[in-house]
């Protein structure tokens, strides 16, 4: 699974999660300290040691879980199922624990300043000393992201994963410097691995980046089989040979549990199989006279390096431009899993060595990000690449939603600019990474589980997935658990009964903020939205600690609320609010209490702004006593 909403590392999904939780002060009304309220994404930051925030001290206690009995099998998804992205689940079985992914989400509209979102891993840190095993299941973001993050925080354990992302976790890993290098063991997909009292086994899945696997557990009462992101490979309408062959390992196999992809469970039929997306782009490259520039996610490495050996074959030259993109091509070439000539690929500053119609540019930015290539090419701030109208633009990926506005300023700009313009709504240029409906019971069918677990999706996506198998397979629904994110999910009484606890795992949501990692607080999130859409007003009132009265005229500081000089009528009348409330507040003989008369002093103003503006600006009242 790729995260959701940006480009870059992470792929081609809808973003989401549910609203912020947690911490705060009770009351609701206030925000940085003693104020009151009247009522894209930056560039991401280069990792310094990252400071962990202490849990604050104002949640409320909650219910102890006890361990599993003896005999029972305990499932926690920490992450993914109320959203598509943050993938994290854990595994318990005795005195083991295997954890599978440990992906996080971006920061959306509604958590402003927030650079990830990752799964709670309290409960993991509470049993470290269980856990064996962080197993990987493929090299997305919203799959490995959230490593360097928790890692440290559960004990450290070895991670088990398939060769190129094993890779692209110590590549990620090279911008936490400060951190130790995690133990990383390659598997084979037919690799037997005992951890603990444990054993592991490995299937090969299809998905939109290669060495992507499903995840088997063999327990006393049958197997649990994770499968990760997955989608089949299609040939003349069906499932290939291949397919048939891997999924073929479980005919003889007991799978007492099955925990699957839903992304795109609520789409009808088969998806499109990436090999139509590669005979697409090939005719196109064909018939294209022109420069082409390709706009698609850097974690497509199977798309990408269709196009490279394209370009090879038609005579072509490459540029990459976009670091996460040219990350991802260096490794899949250090790795020999792409393999072309030294001259193929050229660097953006050599490009104009090279006639236009020779060339073909590899671009990040397909969902309108701010800073990608293709947003500075459709701006004309690139420092090398200028459309002309002989060109080409491909967008080879969806728009995912709450894109849609970023994605059209994109095309327009780039349109303005005489450039044809190509997308999946016109072309097979883009396939998604995840299974339609027909995939899923074909799945379902080959695996044939006792118990199923949803995962990766919107809740509304898992109960739809739980509906389809009920009705397509005839699974009884007893037999199906549909999970919040934490919730405990136990296979009890020796394999034949699937319950949903009423306890949960701790699930406000952990963020990262520059370097540091805390609980979400849903106050500090309503305040930056209230600047963001509201401003700020600094009201400063001098008074003389003599006589209780002011020694100046108020001083007011307006950012994001009005202009002070086309409302100089306001700000005058402000001014004389500020000066009753003050006054009365500070008049002798009473107790000049400064904290009870800034509270005063911002409720006073807050008011009054908001009958005479209909608006509502943080407050932030300045006493000085002189």
């Amino acid at each position: 699974m790729t995260p959701q909403k940006r480009s870059g590392p992470g792929g081609p999904h809808d973003g989401g999660r549910p609203r912020p939780q947690g911490g705060g002060r009770p009351g609701g009304g206030r925000g940085f300290g003693g104020l009151r309220r009247g009522g894209s994404r930056r560039p991401p930051r280069k990792m310094g040691p990252v400071r962990h925030m202490p849990r604050s001290t104002n949640s409320a206690p909650r219910p102890i879980i006890p361990p599993p009995g003896e005999g029972v099998i305990r499932v926690i998804p920490l992450g993914g199922v109320e959203e598509i992205g943050r993938n994290m689940t854990a595994i318990e079985i005795g005195n083991d624990i295997i954890v599978a992914d440990a992906g996080f989400g971006f920061g959306e509209t509604d958590t402003p300043g927030i650079d990830y979102i990752l799964p709670n891993t309290e409960y993991l840190e509470e049993n470290r000393s269980k856990i064996r095993a962080l197993v990987i299941t493929h090299g997305h973001l919203d799959h490995i992201g959230g490593i360097p993050y928790i890692i440290d925080r559960i004990g450290n354990p070895p991670i088990y994963t398939r060769k190129l992302t094993g890779v692209m976790i110590k590549k990620r890993q090279e911008e936490f410097s400060h951190l130790p290098p995690p133990t990383i063991r390659d598997v084979e997909k037919d690799e037997t691995i005992k951890i603990g009292s444990l054993t592991l086994k490995f299937f090969a899945v299809t998905h939109t980046i290669p060495d992507s696997m499903g995840i088997i557990v063999e327990t006393p009462y049958g197997d649990v089989v994770v499968t990760g992101d997955v989608k089949l490979d299609l040939a003349d309408g069906k499932p290939t040979a291949e397919e048939e062959r891997e999924y073929g390992i479980f005919k003889d196999r007991n799978v007492l549990l099955l925990l699957m992809d839903s992304t795109n469970v609520d789409r009808a039929g088969w998806s499109i199989p990436e090999r139509t997306v590669h005979k697409t782009l090939e005719d196109l490259v064909t018939k294209t006279k022109g420069r082409i520039i390709v706009g698609t996610f850097a974690s497509q490495l199977e798309r990408l390096m269709k196009i490279v050996r394209i370009a090879e074959t038609q005579g072509r030259r490459i540029v990459v431009d976009g670091r996460s993109m040219k990350t991802n091509i260096e490794i899949v070439r250090e790795l020999g899993i792409l393999k072309h000539k030294d001259e193929t690929i050229v660097s953006v500053e050599n490009m104009r060595d090279y006639p236009p119609e020779k060339l073909i540019i590899l671009a990040t930015g397909a969902q309108g990000d701010e800073f990608a290539s293709l947003m500075r090419i459709g701006n004309k701030t690139h420092k090398y690449i200028s459309l002309t109208p002989n060109d080409t633009v491909i967008l080879s990926s969806s728009v995912i939603p709450g894109n849609e506005r970023a994605v059209q300023k994109l095309m327009d700009n780039l349109s303005r600019q005489g450039a044809h313009i190509i997308t999946y709504q016109s072309s097979d240029v883009h396939a998604s990474g995840h299974g339609y409906r027909e995939e899923a019971i074909w799945i379902h069918q080959k695996i044939r589980p006792k118990f199923f677990m949803p995962q990766h999706g919107y809740h509304y996506k898992l109960r739809i997935h739980a509906d389809l198998i009920q009705e397509s397979i005839g699974m009884p629904r007893e037999n199906i658990a549909i999970p919040d994110n934490s919730s405990i999910i136990e296979i009890v009484e020796g394999g034949t009964k699937i319950v949903k606890r009423k306890e949960k795992a701790p699930d406000s949501l952990r963020v990262v903020e520059g370097q540091s990692i805390t609980e979400l607080s849903d106050v500090l999130m309503r305040d930056r939205k209230t600047l963001a859409e509201e401003g700020f007003c600094v009201v400063v009132a001098t008074i003389d600690r003599r006589t209780g009265k002011l020694h100046k005229s108020p001083d007011i500081i307006s950012r994001g609320f009005v202009y002070l000089r086309d409302n100089r009528d306001l700000m005058d009348q402000t001014r004389l609010i500020i000066r009753k409330s003050v006054e009365y507040a500070l008049r002798p003989p009473k107790t000049q209490d400064l904290d009870r008369a800034r509270e005063d002093l911002a409720d006073a103003v807050a008011h009054f702004l908001l009958q005479q503006t209909q608006k509502r600006p943080i407050v932030i009242p300045v006493i000085v006593s002189i």
